[in-house]
């Protein structure tokens, strides 16, 4: 699958013009606050942004800026995950919760060494995935998206704790965001 790809049905998720009192992003248009519009260039107001510009975001911030590329390049299963959360809880999370992953899936660093849980989607990295995958095949694959939504689902459970006002998202957040491949 690819970036564009999953960019729409991240669009198609998030929908439209948005602007709910209990959402600490505000006013949001196909799933883009209006902090990172702003961090981006637009003035204008949220109800009037374009969806091209979020296409462009996406992609930009979301995708090729925290590497989440280099997954999709080799699983677009594990990137369609990786780059769903960091749209909905930011991009700093998906990327160490992978190298956690497959840090757990090293046997115990026999099939390779421990990464630094960095967040950085380097070589590393993905010479561990693609181990992992090349042992494991599908199950793998299955394993990894899996325990990603794992690690989603108990942040979405966290921040509803933390925050009660996102009570008014957990359930759509459990529906929508968490599924079992």
């Amino acid at each position: 699958m690819s970036a564009a790809k999953l960019i729409d049905e991240i669009i198609a998720r998030e929908g439209g013009y948005t602007n709910h009192a209990a959402d600490l992003g505000g006013p949001t248009a196909f799933g883009i606050t209006e902090a990172v519009a702003r961090a981006n260039g637009y003035t204008g107001l949220m109800r009037d942004f374009k969806r091209d510009m979020a296409v462009a975001i996406y992609t930009r911030q979301y995708v090729n800026e925290p590497g989440f590329n280099k997954v999709l390049e080799v699983s677009p299963t594990i990137a369609e995950e990786m780059i769903d959360t960091g749209v909905n809880m930011g991009v700093s999370l998906p990327g160490p919760w992978l190298q956690r992953i497959l840090n757990a899936l090293n046997q115990q660093g026999r099939a390779f060494p421990d990464l630094v849980v960095d967040g950085q989607i380097g070589p590393a990295t993905i010479a561990a995935l693609r181990t992992v995958l090349s042992q494991r095949g599908v199950d793998g694959e299955v394993a990894i998206a899996r325990a990603l939504n794992c690690l989603q689902g108990n942040r979405y459970l966290e921040i509803t704790e933390k925050r009660p006002a996102n009570e008014a998202f957990f359930f759509g957040w459990m529906l929508n965001r968490v599924g079992i491949a």
